[in-house]
């Protein structure tokens, strides 16, 4: 085994090889919003977005997944539900995607829709309100191609820091405070590429209307003794996985945010299930053969 060596009166700062830690949340899977019309998230997720529905789950008409690189979106049909905040999104290609936009537009004109290009990203709204910035791959996204890498919610003045100390006790990720353009940002540290952030604002926050996230953890008995120990369990074990949904300080005890949170330990079946990703620029009349799926990571 090579062994690192220090010159004399060198010594090697244990923080300098922080960047190679990970933390106990190893991997966001699946974002979950509600929305009232199948044939409308089809146009937008997958003729629009150029997504994939998944062939294999939930292919009825009451429920869609959607994959995109190494996560999806679950899309039941209720009423809308919409995340105060944005998802971000890596696509392939920008021009690509924007293209797409712009063909649909006129189909989904009586809705929420919109696109619009800024600096460094493009910002989509779905049909109900749901934010999306849509990247170009990166590496501050590793080696996505296709993917999220991140989801961003909007939270009260003052509950930043609560929400970062939450993350660090209760599910053991590596957690900080940023400020973010004045704002603070509480920035939670997912895998190896990935993250969750809570920006505070003073803008009027909607209800919370049960909108959630997958995630999966390495340690799954420490945070599932801290929410029981609490009273937080909304769901208790089951098929490897329990749900919570109230967000609380641990150093006051105070709720500081509301997300329900599918907690799924890495035995959970579905644990990076391989997802089938298409090529969205495929068309019959330009088919080019051995290029149906999509690859969503740099090889």
């Amino acid at each position: 085994m090579a062994r690192t060596t220090e010159r004399p009166g060198e010594r090697t700062s244990e923080r300098a090889w922080a960047s190679e830690d990970v933390g106990n949340i190893v991997f966001l899977e699946h974002v979950n919003v509600t929305q009232p019309d199948q044939s409308l998230a089809t146009l937008f997720y997958i003729v629009g977005m150029g997504f994939t529905r998944d062939p294999y789950l939930n292919v009825g008409l009451h429920n869609m997944w959607v994959n995109l690189g190494e996560q999806q979106f679950h899309l039941p049909t209720r009423e809308p539900q919409v995340i105060p905040g944005h998802i971000g999104i890596v696509v392939p290609d920008l021009a690509a995607l924007e293209a797409r936009l712009r063909a649909v537009q006129p189909a989904l004109a009586q809705t929420r829709f919109r696109y619009r290009a800024e600096d460094g990203y493009l910002a989509v709204t779905c049909p109900w309100g749901n934010e999306f910035r849509c990247y170009a791959p990166h590496p501050r996204f590793g080696d996505m191609l296709l993917g999220m890498p991140y989801v961003e919610f909007w939270t009260r003045p003052g509950t930043a820091a609560g929400i970062a100390r939450f993350y660090a006790q209760a599910l053991g990720a590596p957690a900080r405070l940023e400020d973010g353009a004045g704002a603070p940002v509480a920035r939670v540290a997912v895998g190896t590429h990935q993250w969750l952030a809570f920006r505070e604002t003073d803008a009027p926050l909607p209800p919370y209307d049960g909108h959630h996230i997958a995630i999966y953890v390495a340690n799954f008995s420490g945070p599932y003794a801290f929410f029981q120990g609490r009273g937080l369990i909304m769901e208790d074990v089951t098929n490897h996985q329990f749900r919570f949904k109230e967000l609380v300080d641990p150093e006051t005890g105070a709720p500081v945010f509301t997300l329900e949170h599918e907690v799924r330990s890495m035995h959970h079946p579905m644990y990076r299930r391989p997802l089938v990703n298409r090529d969205p620029a495929q068309q019959p009349m330009r088919y080019r053969r051995g290029h149906d799926a999509f690859i969503p990571f740099a090889g």
